[in-house]
């Protein structure tokens, strides 16, 4: 009897051991599990932990919570402007309701990528060229929204979605290239005419102070000469004011000898009657 007892206690707790070890399962923080009892949704998703469920009748499927980052390929299309570019993306989401994404999308991330897809078709169909180069952040806020909408009833949350590179063709590029190198230019020249006038205006001011005093345009000229004199392998040409010469030229002529100078001739005849 007792051993009848006992090999009923071992048949017991070893199909106990099995029914345990079948029906455990256990859940990763960062997954959810949901429960189909019999092809229905049982309960709530699972919280992390061990968990158990029923052999044969309940079947456990775990979503994932994580952050997903999927690339979205390249897309060609025409913008506003008629200018065909290459745009590739990449988006970033995930799960928050773990029975909605099993039950309301047969493959939730396969759906994300091609609405992905799409979206980015038809910004850049929506987009002039100046945007998708220097506007992006609009253009990613707007394809965000038009990738979340959807994606809200399948338990799916757009984190954020970025616009990685714009290709452009060759043609493009190079008539961009001149647009602007002609820009550069127009901006270089107008730089130089503009420092000409505040130049001009500065001389202008400095030639009506030196009309005033006629002594600082020859002070002027003496530090030019030293200027140019400094370079040893230039060839210096001085003009000279002509007033200094005419000044020189009266300085060289020989004073005149008074006591050499002939006096003219008195006349010592006295007055006729």
């Amino acid at each position: 009897m007792v051993e009848e007892l006992l090999t009923a206690a071992v048949t017991v707790g070893a199909a106990g051991a099995a029914y345990v070890i079948a029906a455990a399962r256990v859940v990763k923080q960062y997954e959810r599990g949901v429960v189909f009892r019999l092809g229905r949704l049982h309960g709530t998703a699972r919280p992390p932990g061990f968990t158990l469920v029923v052999p044969g009748v309940d079947r456990l499927h775990k979503v994932n919570l994580q952050i997903v980052t999927m690339p979205v390929p390249a897309q060609e299309g025409i913008t506003r402007d008629n200018v065909t570019v290459r745009v590739d993306a990449v988006v970033y989401f995930k799960v928050v309701d773990a029975s909605a994404a099993i039950i309301n999308v047969e493959d939730y991330r396969f759906a994300v990528s091609q609405m992905a897809q799409t979206s980015l078709r038809s910004i850049i169909g929506k987009s002039d060229l100046d945007d998708l180069l220097s506007n992006r952040e609009k253009l990613n806020q707007g394809l965000e929204l038009m990738i979340d909408s959807p994606a809200i009833g399948w338990g799916v949350q757009i984190d954020r979605v970025e616009i990685k590179d714009v290709s452009l063709p060759d043609t493009m590029k190079r008539s961009m290239a001149r647009q602007a190198e002609a820009d550069r230019e127009r901006r270089a020249r107008v730089i130089n005419a503009d420092a000409e006038l505040q130049a001009s205006k500065k001389l202008a001011e400095a030639a009506q102070q030196m009309s005033e005093t006629p002594s600082a345009l020859q002070l002027r000229l003496l530090q030019t000469i030293v200027a140019v004199a400094a370079e040893k392998n230039s060839t210096l040409v001085l003009p000279f004011p002509v007033e200094l010469l005419r000044f020189l030229e009266r300085a060289q002529q020989p004073a005149p000898d008074l006591s050499t100078e002939p006096r003219p001739a008195s006349d010592d005849r006295a007055p006729g009657p």
